[in-house]
C-alpha cells in the first residue's frame, strides 16, 4: 500500500505578519480562489432571496434608476437644473452612466451590509468571511448587466451607432468593480462594529451621485474642480465617453483612476484578511 503524505501545518500567533508582504498576499488570494464555490453558493443564495421575497422582484432593477433619470428629464426641461451638453439622446447618455454608477452605489450599499446581515452564520460557522463581501457585488453586477442590456435597446431605438468600445464595456468596468470591493471590505467591518455605518452609506452615496456628472455633463465651477480629483468621474465618463464618441479626453485620468482602484482592492482586502478571525466577536 501506498503511504500517505502528511503535511504538517503550525499555527502561530501573526503568522500572516511573520511570513512578509510576498507571503501574506499570497496567502490573501489563494484563499479567495479556494473559496470560490462557497462565494458562488452564497451569491445564489443573496440572488434568490432578495428578488424571490420581493412583488416587483427584478423590476426594482428597472424602476429605481428610471424614476432618477425621469427626475432629471423632468428637472432639466423645465429649467430647474442644467443637464449641460452631453453630445447625445439624453436617455443613452443617463442610462450608459448609471449602469456603470449602480455598480458602485448597489456594489457598496450591499457590501456594507453583508457581514451583518450573516451574523447568525459567522457566529456559528468558522469560513472565510471574504466570500460574503465578494458575493454581495452578485446585485450589482446584475443590475449592471440589466442596464446595460437596456442601453442596447435605447441605441435601437434612437438609431444611434455606439463605437466599438461598446464591446468593450464590461472590461472597463473592472476597476470599478475593484474599487467597490475594495471600500466594500472596510466599509463592512466598520459596519460590523458600528450599526449607523450602514446607514449613512445610502445617504453618502446620493451626496457622491450629486457631485459625478453621472446624469448631467461636467461644467466648469466649484463641481468642475471637485470632478477633476474624484475618481469615479474617470470611471464613469471616460468608457461613456469611449462608447458614444469614440474618443475621450480624460483617458490620462480613467488610467490613474484605475491603478488607485487596484491599490485600493489590494490593501483593503489584506486589511480584511487580518482582522476577519475577529469579526464573529462583533457582529
Amino acid at each position: 500500500m501506498k503511504s500517505l503524505a502528511v503535511r504538517e501545518v503550525v499555527y502561530e500567533p501573526d503568522n500572516c505578519l511573520k511570513q512578509g508582504y510576498r507571503g501574506l498576499l499570497r496567502d490573501v488570494f489563494m484563499d479567495v480562489v479556494n473559496n470560490r464555490w462557497l462565494t458562488l453558493q452564497i451569491l445564489r443564495r443573496d440572488l434568490f432571496a432578495v428578488y424571490r421575497q420581493s412583488a416587483a422582484g427584478l423590476l426594482w432593477l428597472f424602476i429605481n434608476p428610471l424614476l432618477m433619470i425621469g427626475t432629471f428629464v423632468i428637472l432639466g426641461r423645465s429649467q430647474v437644473f442644467n443637464l449641460g451638453d452631453v453630445r447625445a439622446p439624453y436617455p443613452i447618455y443617463a442610462v450608459l452612466g448609471m449602469s456603470l454608477w449602480q455598480l458602485f452605489s448597489v456594489g457598496l450599499t450591499s457590501s456594507a451590509n453583508s457581514l451583518v446581515a450573516a451574523g447568525p452564520m459567522i457566529a456559528k460557522i468558522n469560513f472565510s468571511k471574504k466570500s460574503l463581501v465578494i458575493a454581495s457585488l452578485g446585485s450589482a453586477m446584475l443590475a449592471f448587466l440589466i442596464q446595460f442590456a437596456i442601453v442596447t435597446v435605447l441605441f435601437v431605438g434612437y438609431r444611434v451607432t455606439p463605437s466599438f468600445f461598446i464591446a468593450l464595456i464590461p472590461i472597463m468596468a473592472i476597476p470599478m468593480a475593484m474599487l467597490t470591493l475594495g471600500i466594500g471590505f472596510i466599509v463592512s467591518l466598520f459596519n460590523a462594529v458600528m450599526r449607523d455605518v450602514g446607514v449613512a452609506i445610502p445617504v453618502l452615496i446620493q451626496f457622491l451621485l450629486l457631485l459625478t456628472p453621472v446624469l448631467y455633463a461636467p461644467r466648469p465651477g466649484i463641481i468642475g474642480e471637485l470632478t477633476k480629483i474624484n475618481p469615479l468621474y474617470y470611471l464613469v465618463s471616460v468608457p461613456r465617453d469611449l462608447v458614444l464618441r469614440g474618443h475621450s479626453d480624460h483617458v490620462v485620468g480613467y488610467l490613474a483612476a484605475s491603478v488607485l482602484a487596484i491599490f485600493v482592492f489590494v490593501l483593503c482586502l489584506t486589511v480584511f484578511h487580518l482582522t476577519e478571525t475577529r469579526i464573529a466577536e462583533r457582529v
